[in-house]
């Protein structure tokens, strides 16, 4: 089931792209992310409320809130630089360096959640980082 969900995560996030671009022209790309923002945050909790999940917040640990709270610091870099970069780039160019962030966050789980890197890992990081080169230059 993750697979599914990995897929349409990919299908959403290559929508999310073209229609950005189409959207922020002639919009401050800060104010673009703020309105995306606003977007997902009433998605999200019409999620939560859709589910009946809003009765786990209570349940929630210290360091979770420590680490959703960061992790939602980083997504709104993230978003804020995507946007930017998107707002001054062509799409075509913008998204393969954005999504760089595999081989980022196959290193960066190695490193801190202790995940398996393996040959088969390597090369994939090698054939991603060439690709996006190729795609760029």
């Amino acid at each position: 089931m993750w697979f599914l969900f990995a897929i349409l995560s990919a299908l959403f996030a290559a929508l999310t792209s073209i229609l950005a671009k189409i959207g922020i022209e002639g919009v401050n790309s800060n104010l673009a992310t703020a309105i995306r923002t606003v977007v997902v945050i009433v998605m999200s909790w019409g999620m939560v409320f859709l589910t009946n999940a809003q009765n786990g917040i209570m349940e929630i640990g210290k360091k979770s809130w420590i680490f959703l709270i960061l992790s939602g610091l980083a997504t709104g870099a993230s978003w804020l630089c995507y946007y930017r970069a998107l707002q001054i780039g062509e799409a075509s160019k913008v998204v393969p360096v954005d999504k760089m962030s595999i081989v980022i966050t196959l290193l960066l789980a190695f490193i801190f959640l202790h995940e398996p890197f393996t040959v088969k890992s390597l090369i994939g990081c090698i054939l991603i980082g060439a690709g996006t080169l190729f795609m760029v230059l």
